[in-house]
């Protein structure tokens, strides 16, 4: 009897061990199968864009310094010109001046709600920034297109569609995900450095500043970073309040175009594979180099944490 219970138990462990092996080896091709379909499609994309994005410059023969520093954009006139500066000019103007204003109010929210206000404080505030995330782009470019265009417009020389207009929309866009990265940033930082900084005599404020801030620096920085690359990217929103016109701006009051907005609003009406078709996609080359510029700073950022 005792050797029908001990073969019986040797048995299901014997059959556990199999058990467990097969469910490990499942999970490992399913894990791997997963890493190698966001490969593939990544390479995929890049080469596609890439391809396609370089057509206009060896297939139609667009001088890449022409288009890279023209201001003249007019495909389909009878002198026609292919420059894109104006479009890069406001894609990096909008993106850098909503960095401008979205950081400090970002940054400032994460240390009230990680190290100022109380436990119900971050109860309240962190339902607000997730609800400000969930709002669709095209609310937000509803919202500036009914009050804040107007608002410009009554208080300035200009239509009220600008540069300004399409900055305080992205900024409102990108402050939730700045907030969150920093507010996580600044929650992962050990405790001992506030008992250290506070047991040596340093004030609350002095903490944050001397010692708080400067340890989550890098993680700041790359929630900036990743809000800069949301704003970039950004186009409904932008494109119904910024003006969409293809002169350079000399103001912040003056209506301009990004690069979205005009693949957006020119893609549709153009006829595949034709030179403004194929300038179109060497926009939006120019936007997935961007991207992967706004991806190595984060890599790079990421690398300097100490903590």
């Amino acid at each position: 009897m005792e050797n029908k219970v001990a073969l019986s138990a040797r048995d299901r462990l014997i059959k556990s061990k199999k058990n467990n092996s097969y469910g490990e080896l499942r999970g490992k091709i399913l894990v791997t199968l997963c890493a190698l379909i966001m490969i593939t499609a990544t390479i995929s994309v890049t080469v596609f864009l890439t391809t396609k994005g370089l057509q206009s410059f060896l297939v139609n023969s667009v001088s890449p310094i022409e288009f890279l520093t023209s201001t003249n954009w007019n495909p389909l006139g009878d002198n026609p010109g292919y420059g894109a500066f104006p479009f890069i000019f406001g894609s990096l103007a909008v993106t850098f001046l909503s960095a401008l204003i979205a950081a400090p109010i970002g940054i400032g929210g994460a240390i009230f709600m990680s190290e100022i206000a109380p436990s119900w404080g971050k109860k309240v505030l962190q339902p607000v920034i997730e609800l400000l995330v969930g709002i669709p782009s095209v609310v937000y470019g509803f919202i500036g297109l009914t009050v804040l265009v107007p608002f410009i417009r009554e208080y300035s020389s200009g239509t009220g569609f600008s540069i300004l207009a399409g900055t305080i929309v992205l900024s409102i866009m990108i402050l939730p995900t700045i907030t969150t990265i920093a507010t996580d940033a600044m929650g992962s930082l050990p405790n001992s450095l506030r008992e250290g900084s506070l047991a040596l005599g340093a004030t609350r404020w002095q903490t944050i500043k001397k010692v708080l801030i400067p340890a989550a620096l890098p993680s700041l920085l790359t929630a900036v970073v990743l809000g800069m690359a949301r704003a970039f990217g950004e186009a409904l929103a932008v494109q119904m309040v910024i003006g969409n016109v293809r002169a350079l701006p000399s103001s912040l009051l003056d209506p301009s175009a990004t690069l979205t907005t005009i693949i957006t609003l020119n893609m549709g009406h153009t006829t595949y594979g034709s030179i403004e078709n194929n300038t179109l996609w060497s926009m939006g080359l120019i936007l997935l180099i961007i991207s992967f510029v706004f991806i190595l700073i984060v890599r790079y950022l990421s690398s300097r944490r100490k903590i």
